[in-house]
């Protein structure tokens, strides 16, 4: 998978130190981290940065950082990601994004999401991605529907990784099939 997407407004490249900063403010937005468990800490945020750095290297594909080419800054980040426990729909890989408050409803994650699955598909020849959230994620799940994904309410889950009686344990799965 190439190392950069360039898309109408958007790049999206590998992380770099300077990103490290502004994505720590992401991070520690709480309309940012609403449907995650907490928001991160500086030092959870660089450790969220080297954990995805890993998955490109090992994997050949992450999720990259957004950066706007109007402004050169760092606005998130979207791509690609092998999840970390199992389940139903598993081995799977998930199309993801986080973005800054202050850019959401521009059609960003829209943009960004459509160019790294073209990429999915066509380069790594992916078959099929799945994204997930809370049902009450009502902003991701119209970016996943306005990206062609479908959700069936049988395939929805408790993620692992959260306690049982969490708020947030209950997940919505959407899928996406290669347009081969």
């Amino acid at each position: 998978m190439s190392q950069t997407i360039l898309t109408e407004r958007l790049l999206l490249r590998r992380w770099r130190d300077e990103d490290r900063l502004p994505f720590s403010k992401i991070n520690a937005d709480p309309r940012v981290m609403e449907f995650m468990p907490a928001c991160l800490s500086p030092v959870e945020s660089d450790a969220l940065i080297a954990r995805i750095e890993d998955h490109f290297d090992v994997n050949g594909f992450g999720p990259f950082a957004v950066e706007l080419l109007e402004s050169k800054s760092l606005v998130g980040f979207v791509g690609l990601f092998i999840p970390s426990f199992e389940a139903h729909f598993m081995p799977a890989v998930e199309i993801g994004w986080r973005l800054a408050a202050d850019q959401w409803r521009r059609g960003l994650a829209c943009e960004g999401a459509r160019a790294v699955l073209r990429q999915g598909f066509e380069t790594l020849g992916l078959d099929s991605v799945v994204s997930f959230t809370v049902p009450a994620n009502l902003r991701s799940r119209r970016v996943m529907e306005k990206i062609g994904m479908t959700h069936d309410p049988a395939d929805d889950f408790d993620h692992p990784k959260l306690l049982e009686g969490h708020t947030l344990r209950r997940h919505v799965l959407y899928r996406l099939s290669s347009p081969r």
